[in-house]
């Protein structure tokens, strides 16, 4: 897909988010619409993965593990986009009985989901289990994990972080949603998190940063050289840094998004400032 088609996609994701949390009147709209491009690089240009032939064990493909799920409505969005269910089932989100829940289920087997998520700090674990898996059944395909920059204030997060290290799980690539904003405000006023790249290099990871995390090009460059660093004996994390909020100007950097949904009023106007693209649900 060329980039102009994947910004076209990232733009559609984000109505869906917005349209999404405002229906369900729940939700967690700002960390969503901050990994839009994350999500659309991963599933649209990185992975090796087939939609028609979703699999619970995803033998010889790579697999997705979200540590946040929170942020599931953007998930959710690119699940659908990317043809793992029909778009129609967007609308179902957080409703009583939808496969869609506020956090991602897979007891209704929800094709593209593989673990439940959300209790923050288990993600990564689960995570490094999958990656050595297909190390042991020698199958060359990658594990990716994303988490937040917040999450990080979870102790399991690093002793996951130094097993990963100390066993030389090198097929596995992390990222980390570094917007620096989190529930209750800023990550530093929250609990701080200190020099974030040199704690991931001293637990042994190998670092990769990337500036504009909303960029959709450098979103791509990054995943691609982290996909030639794995298989080296080192795991490799990547700092995003994103935008919470990106791509409606009042929620942009405020973390009172993190778990807000829109009203009418302000769904009326966020949606006003994404052109509709490839068709709403």
């Amino acid at each position: 897909m060329t980039t102009q088609e994947l910004n076209d996609i990232c733009v559609q994701v984000r109505r869906d988010i917005l349209r999404m949390t405002y229906e369900a009147q729940s939700g967690h709209p700002g960390g969503s619409l901050g990994c839009v491009e994350f999500f659309t690089a991963l599933y649209f240009k990185i992975l090796n993965h087939d939609p028609k032939k979703f699999s619970m064990d995803g033998v010889n493909e790579d697999l997705f593990f979200l540590s946040n799920g929170h942020i599931s409505p953007v998930w959710y969005s690119v699940l659908a986009r990317a043809g793992y269910f029909g778009i129609k089932e967007l609308s179902t989100f957080r409703k009583l009985g939808s496969q869609l829940q506020g956090h991602p289920t897979n007891d209704k087997k929800l094709n593209g989901i593989r673990i439940a998520s959300g209790s923050l700090g288990q993600g990564l674990s689960a995570s490094i289990g999958a990656a050595l898996t297909k190390k042991l059944n020698n199958d060359k395909s990658i594990v990716y994990c994303l988490t937040g920059d917040g999450e990080l204030q979870e102790g399991q997060i690093w002793e996951a972080a130094m097993f990963a290290a100390a066993k030389k799980v090198d097929n596995i690539i992390v990222t980390v949603d570094y917007n620096k904003k989190q529930i209750d405000g800023p990550t530093d006023d929250v609990c701080s998190l200190g020099n974030v790249k040199e704690k991931w290099k001293a637990f042994g990871w190998n670092v990769i940063e990337v500036e504009n995390g909303n960029n959709i090009e450098c979103v791509i460059s990054a995943l691609t050289e982290a996909k030639l660093q794995t298989n080296k004996g080192i795991p490799v994390v990547i700092l995003l840094k994103t935008i919470m909020g990106k791509g409606v100007d009042f929620m942009e950097n405020n973390h009172k998004w993190h778990g807000t949904p829109p009203n009418k009023e302000q769904f009326e106007k966020a949606i006003a400032q994404l052109k509709e693209t490839v068709g709403d649900y």
